[in-house]
């Protein structure tokens, strides 16, 4: 990696290989465009094939970004989906966990209407933790034995603020997101000593999902080694966050 020169500079990914689930809108869509902008080789995860690939056609940026169909609840799509990203991109350095679902699934007007916890139906409580909690559970499971045999990787799990987690009205999503947080934690203590990094991402400021104008840097190819010195530090990527290396 080629450290950025100054705020706000585009740190140089050339080369990395990066696993972003739920890559099809929103921030998944935002950081996966951020990441091929840089030079990083992108795999982007979503639930249907259009979505994912109308996703991956938007961004392009060379042919760095390639959509595939993975059901981040469902062991065998995760399994499947992982076998076929290491196929495409010959190993993954990176593992963006963001895929997940929010308070409208279970309550459309959360932020003016909000509602008391005995009030959330069971189904929508499961099907938001099966999807949030168990989804980066699953993905990491399956990524992880490949960066010990490669011995770097670096794991991104997104979260959200303190207030967040507990803020009247927020159930599930609220424990949700508590949950993955004591995961990632403990992702780092078992990982420890093995060159794999794990780090919470807490984003910040607005996410652009518009179909403006995309640009791409064309930079000079890397070898493996600066792959490795980047996946040891934490990586640069936008909009602009506030990060936590857990330990």
């Amino acid at each position: 990696m080629t450290e950025p020169s100054g705020p706000g500079a585009t740190p140089d990914l050339e080369g990395i290989r990066t696993l972003v689930t739920g890559g099809t809108s929103g921030l998944g869509f935002a950081m996966s465009q951020a990441l091929a902008e840089a030079g990083a080789h992108v795999v982007l995860t979503g639930r249907t094939e259009a979505r994912v690939q109308d996703a991956a056609t938007r961004i392009n940026c060379d042919a760095r970004v390639t959509g595939l169909v993975m059901d981040v609840r469902d062991e065998q799509s995760v399994s499947a989906g992982v076998d076929r990203a290491l196929t495409k991109l010959g190993g993954i350095d990176v593992l963006v966990n963001n895929a997940g679902i929010g308070m409208r699934t279970v309550n459309p007007h959360f932020m003016t209407e909000p509602i008391g916890f005995w009030r959330v139906s069971p189904d929508g409580f499961r099907d938001l933790l099966i999807t949030n909690v168990l989804g980066y559970f699953l993905a990491a499971r399956a990524v992880v034995p490949h960066m010990l045999e490669g011995g770097h990787g670096k794991i991104v799990n997104i979260s959200v603020s303190e207030t967040t987690k507990r803020r009247r009205g927020f159930t599930p999503y609220g424990p949700s997101r508590a949950a993955t947080d004591s995961l990632s934690h403990i992702m780092a203590a078992d990982l420890a000593g093995t060159g794999i990094d794990v780090n919470l991402l807490l984003p910040g400021g607005a996410t652009r999902t518009g179909m403006g104008r995309i640009r791409c840097r064309r930079t000079p190819r890397r070898t493996g080694s600066t792959r490795r010195s980047w996946v040891r530090r934490s990586a640069g990527s936008p909009p602009r966050p506030r990060t936590a290396s857990v330990s």
